[in-house]
């Protein structure tokens, strides 16, 4: 069961991957300013909760309907261990290889995103200035080390999802007791 746990794991995490991954090569080839678009963030975060959730649904399902709280969540985490990476591989490639000139470009457009969202709320002048210059010092975006950095915040985040989701879905045998 455990082998099966993870290889099935895994699978979803291929294809959360590659869905990732061709979602991020069509928004660079068709539209940058799709990255700064709150909608498109939240389609993608849906997304790989979804690929999460339907990870535990099918391991249950192969496992006659039970699922520890750990292998519920070892499922769950390994799907989007593997689809972030993966994602964030594709991500380094665009705009560090192929397009370094996209990623300067895509950086101007978050930040201008950021000041347009900032002034809408009616965020103090001081507060807006210390985020831009914050947001203008980060650098590159798509660097590896903000990209590996990105990718803990982001397992974490998906980790607590996670939890839940496998308090959720834990259904413990009766006969391995």
């Amino acid at each position: 069961m455990e082998k099966s746990l993870k290889s099935m794991a895994t699978n979803y995490g291929l294809y959360l991957g590659a869905t990732l991954a061709l979602i991020t090569v069509i928004a660079y080839a068709v539209n940058l300013d799709l990255y700064t678009q709150i909608w498109f963030g939240l389609c993608i975060l849906a997304l790989i909760i979804v690929f999460g959730i339907v990870s535990v649904v099918n391991s249950k399902k192969a496992n006659n309907g039970f699922l520890s709280f750990k292998n519920a969540f070892t499922s769950y985490f390994i799907t989007v261990l593997v689809g972030l990476v993966i994602s964030a591989v594709v991500s380094i490639i665009i705009f560090n290889i192929i397009d370094p000139e996209a990623a300067a470009q895509l950086q101007e457009k978050v930040i201008n995103s950021q000041l347009e969202r900032l002034q809408a709320y009616n965020v103090p002048v001081e507060v807006i200035d210390e985020t831009m210059e914050k947001m203008e010092a980060q650098g590159n975006m798509f660097s590896i080390g903000n990209a590996l950095q990105s990718l803990a915040f982001q397992l974490i985040g998906f980790s607590v999802v996670g939890l839940i989701v496998a308090a959720v879905m834990k259904k413990n045998n009766p006969d391995e007791v």
